[in-house]
């Protein structure tokens, strides 16, 4: 069953226009690949309610949440600074995924401690993100996002700044939460060996279209013109 749908959609920001017409099922993983500029960004913001769009619908279950806050959506989002408060210990970090007031209870708190336990971060919620290193800094934003228990995660090349070994780790441990929990993942990369790592789905984004999904590896074994522009 397709969950998460593009209707027609179009977003339109200053000269640039980026047009997308498909549906993913739940529990996708699917990479959003492009150059530079493509609008990669632009999709990711659409669904998630950050970017306005002037035409056509954003659908949850057939359910119309295009105008919807983006608080309110099915949709969780992870940047590529990970957005962490430096002046917060990484258990507050995690906890705003609860509640901006970091008023808990206990069971909010136990919760928050699972959900730090499940990314590999056992005992460091007392820490500052300065004192972690980027790994672990990239493991306190996925723990947050796991805490939201939102359907829907986004990804916005939240790992460029790993080394290709602790990329790769993370993406795994991402691949992974994704499948316990039947999470429907997008993923914005530059790196096509990422999406061979994690995505069942590839979407090119290209000359203002995010084309619509079709299996990775039947992609990369015939790309169109289309990739083949953009792989050089």
């Amino acid at each position: 069953m397709d969950v998460l749908a593009l209707e027609h959609v179009t977003s339109t920001q200053g000269d640039f226009a980026l047009a997308a017409h498909w549906a993913i099922p739940e529990g996708a993983l699917v990479a959003v690949v492009g150059p530079s500029g493509a609008g990669k960004s632009t999709l990711l913001g659409a669904v998630a309610g950050f970017v306005a769009i002037n035409a056509g619908r954003v659908l949850w279950q057939g359910r119309d949440i295009s105008r919807t806050s983006p608080s309110l959506r099915p949709v969780s989002i992870l940047f590529q600074d990970n957005n962490l408060f430096p002046h917060l210990t990484v258990f507050e970090n995690v906890a705003l995924g609860l509640r901006p007031s970091l008023r808990l209870t206990v069971a909010e708190r136990q919760r928050v401690e699972g959900a730090l336990a499940r990314v590999g971060l056992v005992g460091l919620g007392p820490r500052k993100p300065a004192q972690l290193s980027g790994g672990q800094q990239s493991r306190v934003a996925l723990a947050r996002v796991l805490l939201q228990r939102k359907p829907v995660m986004l990804l916005d090349e939240p790992f460029a700044a790993l080394g290709p070994a602790l990329r790769k780790e993370m993406l795994a441990l991402v691949a992974e939460i994704c499948r316990e929990t039947r999470a429907t993942l997008l993923m914005v990369s530059h790196e096509l060996r990422d999406a061979e790592t994690i995505a069942d789905q590839l979407v090119l984004v290209s000359d203002g279209v995010a084309h619509a999904p079709a299996p990775t590896q039947q992609v990369l074994a015939d790309p169109s013109a289309a990739l083949r522009n953009y792989l050089g």
